[in-house]
């Protein structure tokens, strides 16, 4: 694929998506500097000089925004089988743990790469340093970003309680040998967590249209309700988004009853957390009043379809939430808990898990409304609905070619339902980031791609190696954490998100 030289460069030859008309019509679109300036008919005039990129046989869609993502998770694709949230988080130290400087920037690379080659272009990145976020390491993230060529929103995910002290009476439920290595775990003090995250805010350096800041109090239960509105604040002063996992497993609502005596969202909503900044996460076990207290504060929720069932947390309840005016994005959470960065997987498995909660095939999810989440909803969760996620003048180039000669669009019947029922991301050609070819006829052009795949293999196996006792630890503390949880979850709460039980 030639691609231009010049400010101004014109797409000829491809097919443009309506996922809302099912339609995909012949149309050449004028991209000048970053931005896309006209859409019009083949022909369309160009200024003299303009470079040219031929899209003869594609079809281009606006590249996809992932509302949910944890780059340190790349290092750790398949890790674990039978785990619950609870045993992922058990698990955390040793699959992430150790890490210097070089592995922080490598892991946000790889997370990076794998969005873009399956027709990625921006991501909400919530990325964890123990004990506390650092001002170095987030800085590394940003590079891996930047270096790919992706956009991202990169938010430190940060806590001041562990997950043995935010499950009431899990601690005490451990041996005490056992008790007495968790304690060693303790995350860095609510004061210095917020102050090294002012730091940060304070010394960003990198471009804010490509990689900017944002905040994630990780889990309303791993947080004192200080570190909560400190956050908050924080977020306010310095103008971010804030990100949370909210509501994700049973264990966390009916852990919420006994330590708040209400819902996660009725106690953020207390602490005037909720609001058009707050994006949150997964919201598998949201009541329809936490539904209404988020929708009517204006915020946005992350549908993390891959990760609630691979790590059994349910199915959220997306139909109630954009039948109440919610926005809803789509991610593909962490590779360490969903395996992959490929949001046309989430996609399919958001259009089908939408089909096994009622009979009543109305209230299931339009291949057009999938698409829209994992673009327009994706984008506006980021705090970007303005300038991405869509193929329209005015917003970035961020663009997707697609091969109508890959075998998930042959024969060519329907473009919008192919893209969420076909397409695995092998048909992903190429993709534009603001004017720019990142990933030309399925070569990066911005990094060395099998130098980052021999970097990652030498990491990983002195990783595995620097890990070993975390792993014995967690290992050992897997069988009290899983019993204990499930034991939560048999208790009564007034929803049900599993399918199939009674």
């Amino acid at each position: 694929m030639a691609t231009g030289n010049g400010s101004v460069t014109v797409i000829r030859g491809g097919r443009v998506l309506d996922c809302r008309s099912h339609r995909a019509e012949p149309v050449d679109i004028l991209v000048e500097g970053m931005r896309i300036r006209e859409l019009g008919p083949p022909g369309l005039a160009a200024p003299e000089g303009a470079g040219e990129v031929d899209a003869t046989g594609g079809l281009l869609m606006p590249g996809l925004v992932n509302a949910h993502t944890h780059g340190h998770g790349s290092l750790g694709k398949g890790m674990g089988d039978r785990w619950s949230l609870e045993l992922l988080l058990n698990a955390g130290p040793w699959i992430s743990g150790r890490r210097t400087l070089d592995d922080k920037y490598l892991a946000a690379k790889l997370n990076a790469a794998e969005m873009v080659r399956k027709g990625c272009t921006a991501a909400y990145d919530l990325y964890f340093e123990f004990p506390a976020p650092t001002h170095d390491g987030i800085d590394a993230v940003a590079r891996g970003y930047a270096d790919v060529g992706a956009r991202a929103v990169v938010a430190p995910m940060m806590a001041d309680h562990t997950l043995f002290e935010a499950i009431p009476g899990l601690m005490q439920a451990l041996p005490e040998d056992l008790r007495a290595r968790v304690d060693d775990l303790k995350l860095a003090p609510a004061e210095q967590t917020i102050e090294a995250c002012r730091a940060i805010l304070r010394g960003w350096s990198h471009d804010r249209d490509q990689v900017r800041l944002a905040l994630a109090p990780t889990i309303p239960l791993h947080c004192s309700d200080e570190f909560i509105v400190a956050c908050r604040n924080l977020a306010a002063e310095y103008q971010v988004g804030l990100h949370m996992h909210l509501a994700e497993s049973k264990v966390q609502a009916v852990s919420a009853i006994k330590r708040y005596g209400k819902t996660l969202t009725a106690h953020l909503a207390e602490l005037d957390f909720l609001g058009p900044s707050f994006t949150a996460a997964h919201g598998v076990w949201l009541d329809a009043e936490d539904i209404a207290r988020l929708a009517d504060a204006g915020s946005s929720m992350a549908h993390n379809p891959g990760s609630n069932l691979r790590l059994g947390s349910g199915i959220s309840p997306v139909r109630a939430m954009l039948d109440r005016g919610f926005n809803v994005g789509i991610g593909t959470d962490g590779s360490n808990c969903s395996d992959n960065q490929n949001m046309f997987d989430a996609m399919r498995i958001a259009a089908f898990v939408s089909r096994v909660v009622s009979p009543e095939y109305t209230t299931w999810l339009e291949t057009a409304d999938v698409i829209d989440m994992a673009t327009v909803g994706s984008a506006e969760a980021l705090g970007l609905g303005d300038r991405i996620g869509r193929l329209e003048p005015g917003y970035y180039a961020d663009i997707v070619f697609l091969d109508l000669t890959n075998m998930n669009f042959v024969p060519f019947n329907d473009p919008t339902n192919q893209i969420v029922f076909c397409e695995d991301s092998s048909a992903v050609k190429s993709v534009m980031i603001g004017g720019r070819m990142i990933l030309d006829d399925g070569r990066f052009t911005t990094f060395d791609y099998l130098k980052m795949l021999a970097d990652v293999e030498v990491a990983v196996d002195r990783l595995r190696s620097a890990t070993a006792d975390m792993r014995e630890l967690s290992v050992k503390l897997e069988d009290v954490v899983g019993s204990y949880c499930v034991g939560l979850t048999r208790q009564p709460y007034h929803i049900n998100r599993w399918c199939g039980q009674a």
